[in-house]
């Protein structure tokens, strides 16, 4: 059984590479590339790979970074970190990267990494666990599942999760739920609002005032984000 792969890195050259070495290898099979760490949290929240090969320095989302977020799946890939930054392997093992590799990278050790990869972890199907939130409704303490949040509106310090049943305030940053939930689906559209992709009926990104709409709410999308909430949308 062969594994599917993915790697992150911005630089494109290094991309080719590492993908035409491990096209070579008998046990590697679908191999997926992107240029930064939140498009590689967007694949695999598409579909799941075995092991990721990581570069650290990434604009906005860094390699730790993600595999920091690869540990909310319920069965993680193998990380394994591609830099060319020696100083940072105590940070990659604390994550449980099963090897580390510096640039430019040999073939054969690329091998050894795979193989450690395969050891460690298998073929394995990632897949986010859905988590549960204590929400209080009339003085009593319900656990609303991320799948029931169809959007999430930022106040203050605080969210207010919206699903079917209504809104439920929770104590925490919608930055921090957008981090939690990338790999779930869930689109930042505006630095109020999070949404998850599914819930979108339709959508206006051109115009002076870009919105999608859900079936309850059209909610306004900001200039800053547009780009991003183009290509989530578009893409097949």
């Amino acid at each position: 059984m062969t594994c599917d792969i993915l790697i992150a890195d911005d630089e494109q050259p290094v991309l080719d590479e590492l993908a035409a070495l491990l096209r070579a290898d008998e046990r590697i099979g679908d191999i997926r590339l992107a240029r930064s760490g939140a498009d590689a949290l967007r694949l695999l929240s598409e579909a799941p790979v075995s092991i990721v090969f990581l570069d650290i320095h990434m604009p906005g989302l860094s390699g730790l970074d993600l595999a920091r977020a690869l540990q909310q799946f319920q069965q993680r890939p193998a990380v394994v970190f591609i830099t060319a930054d020696e100083a940072r392997a105590v940070e990659a093992f604390d994550v449980a990267a099963v090897d580390y590799l510096l640039k430019p990278v040999r073939p054969e050790r690329l091998r050894v990494a795979v193989g450690r990869a395969i050891e460690t972890h298998g073929p394995a199907e990632p897949a986010l666990a859905d988590e549960r939130i204590p929400v209080t409704i009339a003085g009593e303490t319900r656990l609303v599942r991320r799948s029931e949040v169809r959007w999430v509106q930022a106040q203050g310090d605080y969210s207010r999760l919206w699903t079917p049943g209504g809104g439920h305030l929770v104590r925490i940053p919608i930055s921090e739920l957008e981090e939690r939930w990338s790999g779930a689906g869930f689109l930042r559209v505006h630095r109020s609002y999070l949404v998850h992709i599914d819930a979108i009926v339709a959508a206006r990104l051109g115009g002076q005032a870009p919105t999608v709409s859900l079936p309850e709410i059209e909610l306004p999308v900001s200039r800053r984000l547009l780009s991003d909430v183009r290509d989530r949308l578009t893409r097949p």
